[in-house]
């Protein structure tokens, strides 16, 4: 029976099972890993500069919360989510409804909203400090030689 990436992740508790979680690229699975996606979702909003820097600020908060219960996971499940913020704020910025193709699949005009822009800065900030976390790098290392 082949893996079902989605439908394999749907029924894991990756607090419980860490050692299925892969850290992957970018964002991926920041929507399919449970219980961290139910946790962080709420809190991840964008949409003006104040409500990306309390939503930045309180997934922050938790990625500090799980770095204090060594749960890794978590932590790198915070890091998709803030690093998206960024990424969603930063499409909305340079496109209408945040679309940047039309329905012809052609490339829609790009035009900067300045207050998206800014929502976009707040997370980023908040993604560069991860990045450059010492312990949280050296966590991530471990969980790759350690689970691939």
């Amino acid at each position: 029976m082949a893996f079902n990436y989605e439908e394999d992740f749907k029924n894991t508790d990756f607090r419980k099972e860490p050692e299925k979680y892969r850290v992957g690229r970018g964002e991926q699975g920041v929507l399919l890993v449970e219980p961290y996606k139910s946790e962080i979702l709420p809190h991840w909003r964008f949409k003006t500069p104040e409500i990306a820097k309390e939503s930045s600020e309180k997934i922050y908060e938790m990625f500090e919360e799980y770095r204090k219960t060594d749960d890794f996971v978590g932590m790198d499940m915070a890091r998709k989510f803030i690093q998206m913020g960024y990424t969603r704020s930063r499409r909305y910025a340079n496109y209408k409804g945040g679309k940047k193709y039309d329905s012809d699949g052609n490339i829609n005009e790009r035009r900067i909203d300045d207050e998206k822009a800014e929502s976009a800065s707040i997370f980023e900030e908040k993604w560069i400090e991860i990045r450059e976390d010492e312990d949280y790098l050296k966590r991530k290392k471990e969980h790759q030689k350690k689970y691939g």
